[in-house]
């Protein structure tokens, strides 16, 4: 298909289209530009989902059946009128009508499963906003005074029902496109079937309207034509193929401006149903379909709510986590290691119990990087850090003190049980690699910078005496 046929297409279509109020009611021109249109439609559309092989086919069926469905509805509907002269309701148009709603409403659903590629409670929970608040209206101005009107018998009532609550459910699955995740710059395709189930409820609305009042809408017909034309665009576009395309993965707890504000206004169409009921009626309010719309709309934001709320918490504490752990090892950062170190001397003043603090610094990290790459630096670090981790006790905290130096604290134990637990950390160490370690044992006074001063002087005087080795502060002992 040429790159530019859905243009040419809506070019030569659309006019036709706006032009037919003022074509001959029931004459060969008006046929054949609402028919003929409609029909040819569905054609361009088969041939396009052969040729193109779109990897959405079966939605593309789905749609282009629910466009024949309609299209063998009028034809079936003027050979009654104008061939046989018989204007009965319901008849077997209504049938053909009403199947190319749950077929339509299928393409659209696998439209929206694509767009989500999984679990979207948030969406779900906007569109079922969204949709109880247009079927409250629905049901109080349109499937109510039908259901009250005067019928020829229990086919003509159900049939007269099943539109609106049809139009309900197609309310229901474009409420959900519209909520699905996406990229900022949604497809020219997917606005484009937006806005053809838009056009086809807008006429699908007015012919209610038509049944209600008896008011004449002459621009029932253009509507219905212009559904068909913007589907059949839709899949000539070039991007039909990314119709269904994921955007980036959205935080479910966002509640954007525009988000908000549609939300607001779903929850304001039930008191503004019932200030229009009271203006028009007042002694015949339908108080029970309010209140129960209220009701829902109101559980339902409550929900929404609820589920903005979770993560904002789920997110304060991963926040929280991460701000107190090292991004690269996984250990406690250099923030987490302070606030043990605080919290372990306080614990110490109370109970008396020793606090030994460490300085560990791998051996020539610097040699190992200029020799393997940053990346091996990096794993190596991991893995260091995992490996120490193991040989630890559970109330042990080791944490990355900065760069390629590693902090631990080891409470509740002397400093030669300490230097007994560091010393065995050495033979853990991965690939081959050595660390030299100094550790300090608090006097009971100090202030926990001294502590680690203490300890730091301990590591420089291992490395002075050759590395690979673990001494204690003010002790001549070395492990190595």
């Amino acid at each position: 298909m040429p790159r530019r046929a859905w243009i040419w297409w809506l070019l030569l279509g659309v006019p036709v289209a706006l032009c037919y109020p003022w074509l001959p009611d029931g004459s060969l021109v008006a046929g054949v530009g609402f028919e003929g249109l409609g029909g040819l439609a569905c054609v361009v559309m088969m041939v396009a989902i052969r040729r193109l092989r779109p990897a959405q086919a079966r939605m593309w069926w789905l749609l282009a059946a629910g466009s024949a469905f309609s299209v063998l509805g009028d034809l079936v509907y003027d050979v009654l009128l104008n061939a046989m002269h018989v204007d009965a309701y319901p008849s077997v148009a209504d049938v053909f009508y009403l199947l190319s709603y749950p077929v339509t409403v299928g393409g659209l659903g696998l439209l929206a499963r694509g767009r989500t590629r999984g679990r979207d409670r948030v969406g779900l929970l906007d569109a079922a906003i969204v949709s109880t608040a247009l079927a409250l209206p629905a049901w109080t101005f349109v499937i109510r005074p039908i259901s009250a009107m005067d019928h020829a018998g229990l086919g003509d009532q159900l049939v007269s029902l099943a539109y609106p609550i049809f139009d309900v459910l197609l309310v229901v699955i474009t409420a959900r496109l519209v909520t699905t995740p996406g990229s900022r710059r949604l497809p020219v395709p997917f606005l484009m079937l937006v806005a053809a189930q838009v056009t086809r409820l807008v006429s699908d609305v007015s012919f209610s309207a038509t049944s209600i009042t008896g008011t004449d809408f002459p621009w029932l017909d253009p509507g219905w034509v212009l559904t068909y034309l913007l589907t059949t665009a839709a899949l000539l576009h070039p991007s039909a193929g990314r119709i269904d395309e994921p955007g980036p993965q959205r935080d479910e707890g966002v509640l954007s401006t525009p988000r908000l504000t549609l939300l607001a206004a779903a929850s304001l169409l039930a008191p503004a149903v019932l200030v229009v009921q009271g203006l028009r009626n007042p002694e015949k309010i339908d108080w029970v379909a309010v209140a129960v719309g209220s009701t829902i709309l109101f559980l339902l934001v409550v929900a929404r709510m609820k589920l903005l709320l979770r993560r904002v918490h789920r997110q304060a504490r991963q926040l929280e986590l991460l701000a107190h752990l090292d991004g690269l090892t996984g250990v406690p950062n250099r923030r987490s290691w302070d606030d043990a170190l605080t919290r372990e001397l306080a614990r110490a003043r109370r109970s008396g119990e020793p606090v030994v603090v460490g300085l560990l610094d791998l051996d020539f990290f610097k040699k190992f990087n200029d020799a393997y790459g940053h990346q091996a630096g990096d794993l190596l670090l991991k893995e260091a850090a995992a490996a120490w981790r193991a040989q630890l006790r559970d109330p042990d905290v080791l944490a990355r003190y900065g760069g390629e130096e590693f902090g631990v604290v080891i409470a509740g134990l002397a400093a030669p049980e300490a230097l007994a637990i560091v010393s065995r950390l050495r033979p853990a160490t991965p690939r081959g690699q050595t660390f030299s370690a100094g550790l300090a044992e608090w006097d009971g006074h100090e202030s926990a910078s001294e502590l680690v001063r203490r300890a730091d002087e301990a590591l420089y005087l291992a490395k002075d005496a050759g590395r690979d080795r673990v001494l204690l502060a003010q002790d001549v002992t070395l492990a190595g």
